[in-house]
């Protein structure tokens, strides 16, 4: 097989084109609502205060309900709850673009949706991230979850684009529209995902709390994987509130709605950037090169505080973007080469409640500490927390040793068969071989 054939191959699977094309869907449209929902909340009271209480109560409620999300998502077919999540975020989504359209929103409404929203889509995200290895075969993980991450990066690319002029040129509200839409194309895309169950759905289940248990087992039993979590808890506290609340006020300051919404396209531009670039790179420390590109947000957010020009914040959004995309696409093969299949959701959702337990507190708090001590020294303070978060995941031994498993170059899959369903872990519990977080921001 040629090395382009090998690049593309995951696309000979049927089930794995859906999926690719469901998430690429709802990438579309959540690219344009951070920033159609930033600016209604700016043109309604003109507060980043109360932008920070309606992107946070999302925020709040997705953490809160990411574990039990994950607990379905090892029960039931995990294409299914895809399609019920993506279809009641369509309908939360569709009620906030007609409030804001009729000039009916409210401070609270918009709280109370964004915070309905946050529920049904902490059902969607582990069982997205866990369905992966059940479309493609095990030695095509790394090129499926490149091109996932490409098409989910075009998709973003055209949405922070198409959102920056649906902001400036129609209003925010038919932003929030577009959002809504591509939840439901994304709902029909879902269904038609076909692949074979990871676990016998015959036999009787634990309760619960007990698969709570041994998703926590499975998380804590590999030092890289909670220690990269632990680092992108401060991450995901420090850039995620900086860009989402922050961002949006500087750019109103500066350089305006529309430039900023080419800002947020170039960082996707960058990540399109490093996912082409990964569907290549093949090192065994994947992990570790992941985590060193996380460095590359400290420039965006110092460009962001020191000189907020066009032309600055278009280069180091672009860098941001490439860098962390080795990172998540370093991540999401990791986890889903080393932890078994029948508890991948459980693991992903631990991974995602650590990993996104502080945004909702930061977005919150960030409003009042700017206010305190200026957005330029907010926006450094946050630097300075990526920073040691970085350095702080590198001083773990698995973290810089664990080995990626490396495709044979002429393995030549057959299409279309269903994906391996028992991924084993490779490193026993408490290995020193690490495995890290697949998209945290």
């Amino acid at each position: 097989m040629g090395s382009r054939d090998a690049v593309l191959a995951p696309l000979r699977h049927q089930p794995f084109r859906y999926l690719a094309l469901g998430r690429a869907a709802t990438m579309l449209g959540n690219s344009v609502a951070p920033i159609a929902l930033a600016f209604a909340v700016l043109d309604l009271t003109g507060s980043v205060r109360d932008l920070g209480l309606v992107v946070g109560a999302r925020s709040l409620t997705n953490v809160l309900f990411l574990l039990f999300g994950g607990v379905l998502a090892d029960r039931l077919p995990r294409h299914a709850v895809m399609v019920v999540s993506c279809t009641l975020a369509a309908a939360t989504q569709g009620a906030v673009a007609a409030l804001v359209l009729t000039g009916t929103a409210t401070i609270p409404a918009l709280i109370a949706l964004s915070a309905v929203n946050g529920v049904v889509t902490a059902f969607a995200w582990p069982a997205a991230a866990a369905l992966v290895p059940q479309t493609v075969p095990a030695e095509l993980l790394q090129s499926a979850n490149a091109l996932n991450r490409l098409g989910v990066n075009a998709a973003m690319i055209g949405g922070a684009s198409l959102g920056g002029v649906l902001v400036a040129g129609v209003g925010p509200g038919w932003g929030l529209l577009v959002d809504a839409a591509t939840f439901a194309l994304a709902a029909l895309a879902f269904a038609r995902v076909r692949v074979t169950p990871v676990a016998n759905r015959d036999t009787s289940r634990p309760n619960p709390f007990r698969e709570l248990r041994e998703g926590w087992t499975e998380f804590v039993a590999r030092s890289w994987v909670w220690v990269v979590v632990l680092g992108f808890l401060l991450i995901n506290f420090a850039y995620a509130s900086s860009i989402n609340v922050l961002g949006p006020a500087v750019a109103d300051e500066t350089i305006g709605r529309r430039a900023w919404g080419l800002v947020l396209a170039a960082q996707t531009a960058g990540m399109v950037a490093g996912a082409l670039f990964a569907l290549r790179v093949r090192v065994r420390r994947l992990l570790l090169l992941g985590v060193l590109c996380m460095l590359a947000d400290v420039l965006l957010l110092v460009g962001l505080a020191w000189t907020p020009g066009f032309a600055l914040l278009l280069v180091t959004g672009f860098i941001a973007g490439a860098a962390v995309e080795q990172f998540s696409i370093a991540w999401e093969t990791s986890m889903q080469q080393n932890i078994p299949a029948d508890k991948l959701a459980r693991v992903y959702s631990y991974d995602a409640l650590g990993s996104f337990l502080a945004i909702p507190l930061g977005q919150i708090a960030i409003g009042p500490v700017a206010l305190a001590l200026g957005t330029g020294p907010t926006l450094l303070v946050a630097a300075g927390i990526v920073l040691l978060a970085v350095l702080g995941m590198l001083l773990d031994p698995g973290v810089r040793r664990l080995s990626a498993h490396l495709p044979t170059p002429d393995a030549a899959p057959t299409p279309d068969l269903p994906a391996a369903s028992g991924l084993t872990a490779a490193g026993a519990a408490g290995s020193t071989e690490p495995a890290g977080p697949a998209g945290k921001l």
